[in-house]
């Protein structure tokens, strides 16, 4: 019978890595198409009224947010309600100017389509809100919703 030997270790040959740089390139511009940026970072603490008849905004992009609600540091800010637009605070007469900027940001075709949306706390006094409302009247911006949070229905 024959016997066969074994010449030498045999080698695994290496990894081809020239495919490697697309590869990752792939998988980075893929995560930066679908991920959602952080639209502000939040001054003033809110969380919404629960609603049970709600509806989901079709177009985000199209919504302008006023965040209103008690500063998160209240030691610097006090405990008032306050206005923030984008990431700073403000006051209800800067509203006109912020919807001005956000309607010169957008296409001229998705202007009649803009909205406003009131991001308020629950515990925020409706006097503020109607300031607002008042001050989007002016100027107008008639479409408005409300920010909430899905609620238990009561039968």
């Amino acid at each position: 019978m024959a016997r066969f030997k074994k010449k030498g270790k045999k080698e695994v040959p290496a990894i081809n890595t020239g495919s490697m740089s697309d590869i990752i390139f792939m998988f980075l511009f893929f995560f930066m198409v679908i991920t959602n940026m952080r639209e502000a970072t939040l001054f003033v603490r809110v969380l919404p009224p629960q609603a049970t008849e709600i509806q989901k905004l079709e177009k985000k992009a199209l919504a302008s947010s006023i965040y209103i609600g008690q500063p998160m540091k209240t030691a610097m800010y006090g405990t008032e309600p306050r206005i923030q637009l984008n990431d700073q605070f403000a006051e209800v007469s800067d509203i006109k100017e912020f919807i001005e900027k956000e309607r010169a940001a957008r296409n001229e075709v998705d202007r009649p389509l803009l909205s406003t949306t009131l991001k308020a706390d629950g515990e925020v006094k409706m006097g503020i809100l109607t300031d607002i409302k008042q001050e989007l009247r002016e100027i107008g911006a008639f479409k408005i919703t409300y920010a909430t949070r899905r609620g238990k229905k009561n039968n």
